[in-house]
């Protein structure tokens, strides 16, 4: 994504980076994933079947604003 623009102060040139998961059993990034959320029996969010996608992160330099992209398989 490039020429990005804050949609919060319109500050033009946001850095890129990653949302971390550091978790128990976490695989070190976080995933968007469709629907609601959903319990198992143990608690944790219900995956199966689900399309995810990791998480592209991107902060305003000036305000501090985050701005979150769930990405396109390739």
């Amino acid at each position: 994504m490039q020429n990005m623009t804050c949609t919060h102060c319109d500050t033009a040139g946001l850095e890129p980076g990653f949302v971390e998961d550091s978790g128990q059993n976490s695989r070190g990034y976080a995933r968007w994933i469709a629907g609601h959320l959903e319990r198992g029996i143990f608690g944790g969010a219900k995956r199966m079947g689900r399309q995810s996608r990791q998480i592209e992160a991107y902060r305003c330099s000036k305000c501090g604003h985050l701005e979150l992209f769930a990405t396109y398989e390739s």
